[in-house]
């Protein structure tokens, strides 16, 4: 039926029309609050090129912890900024490591129980060099990251973090097999019911600089393009998840969200398996940036990006925001 008879703008007139035919909902339970676990007590460092974000000792996770769960915030994504570092990234699997502590403190929280706690599974943050596995010399003189000793790594942190009592997983390396071999250790240490969220496409993104003042993991040598996904790469994302669901994989999460939406949405026409974003630093750092500047206005940016998120067909969303989201939802 053609104007004047159809007018779509009916349905526009009100709040509360708006709010009836609305087609996607954004509710805190959807959001995702990663935090940031250093040794120490009475921590609370400010990231400089993230405002709001903070390099926290555990009692102040806790802290955190405990709020987000207030405001109904559907879980945590934990990373760990260790005492020390070397080669084998041996505080990532340490039964004692800084993630595996903050989950057990976590855990023991009435007021934080209600959150589920998903533990990131990366080496990062723990080598010496900053790559995401075990680092070889090559012929030529150069470096590669060799991808299957560095499995054997990933598993045993994997296994350890569930036994800290992580909800879920995450392997966030982008090295090949790392799901099989994590389910394998999972299942052979009695955790056969912890689900493994993969960050199924992570992209070797310019957007990820921030996070990498927030975890003290840039790389101290090249950088992470040979194991991270190529950014003009569509179809190869979706054998990447492929790949990944054959071989354990619960859930997957895309990564970044903004500049990939089109890899959010054909993922969620081609699988059906629950689906998350992440909003990652850079997105985040850019749209602080325009709201200081006066630019932007805050509150109706921040919620419309997400929104746009959800549009595209995540069914959650790990984002930086989540608390400030959360008080205006």
């Amino acid at each position: 039926m053609p104007f004047p008879e159809m007018r779509l703008r009916r349905l526009r007139r009100t709040e509360s029309l708006r709010a009836l035919v609305r087609e996607t909902a954004l509710n805190p339970g959807d959001l995702i609050y990663p935090l940031f676990i250093r040794p120490g007590e009475g921590v609370r460092s400010p990231v400089s090129s993230m405002p709001g974000v903070f390099n926290l000792s555990v009692d102040q996770a806790v802290r955190e912890a405990e709020e987000a769960a207030v405001l109904g915030i559907g879980g945590l994504l934990l990373f760990g900024l260790p005492d020390s570092k070397d080669e084998k990234a041996s505080g990532a699997w340490d039964d004692n490591g800084i993630v595996q502590q903050g989950l057990r403190a976590i855990k023991k929280s009435s007021a934080a129980k209600k959150l589920v706690l998903i533990a990131d599974v990366c080496l990062c943050e723990y080598t010496s060099h900053g790559h995401c596995g075990v680092v070889i010399q090559t012929k030529d003189g150069g470096y590669d990251v060799d991808n299957d000793p560095s499995l054997e790594l990933l598993a045993r942190t994997g296994a350890s973090l569930a036994r800290a009592g992580a909800d879920i997983v995450a392997p966030s390396d982008m090295m090949d097999g790392r799901v099989a071999s994590i389910r394998a250790a999972l299942d052979a240490d009695g955790n056969a019911n912890t689900p493994i969220l993969s960050y199924a496409s992570k992209f070797a993104s310019a957007f990820y600089g921030p996070f990498r003042e927030a975890a003290d993991s840039a790389p101290q040598f090249g950088d992470r393009r040979s194991y991270q996904m190529d950014g003009a790469n569509l179809r190869e994302a979706m054998r990447e998840i492929d790949l990944d669901l054959e071989e354990g994989a619960d859930m997957i999460l895309m990564k970044p969200a903004m500049p990939y939406l089109d890899v959010v949405h054909a993922a969620r026409e081609n699988f059906d398996v629950p689906i998350g974003a992440y909003q990652v630093s850079g997105e985040y750092s850019m749209l602080h940036a325009a709201f200081e500047k006066g630019w932007l206005e805050r509150d109706r940016t921040m919620l419309e990006s997400l929104i746009g998120i959800r549009r595209a067909g995540a069914d959650f969303i790990v984002t930086y925001f989540a608390k400030d989201a959360a008080k205006l939802l």
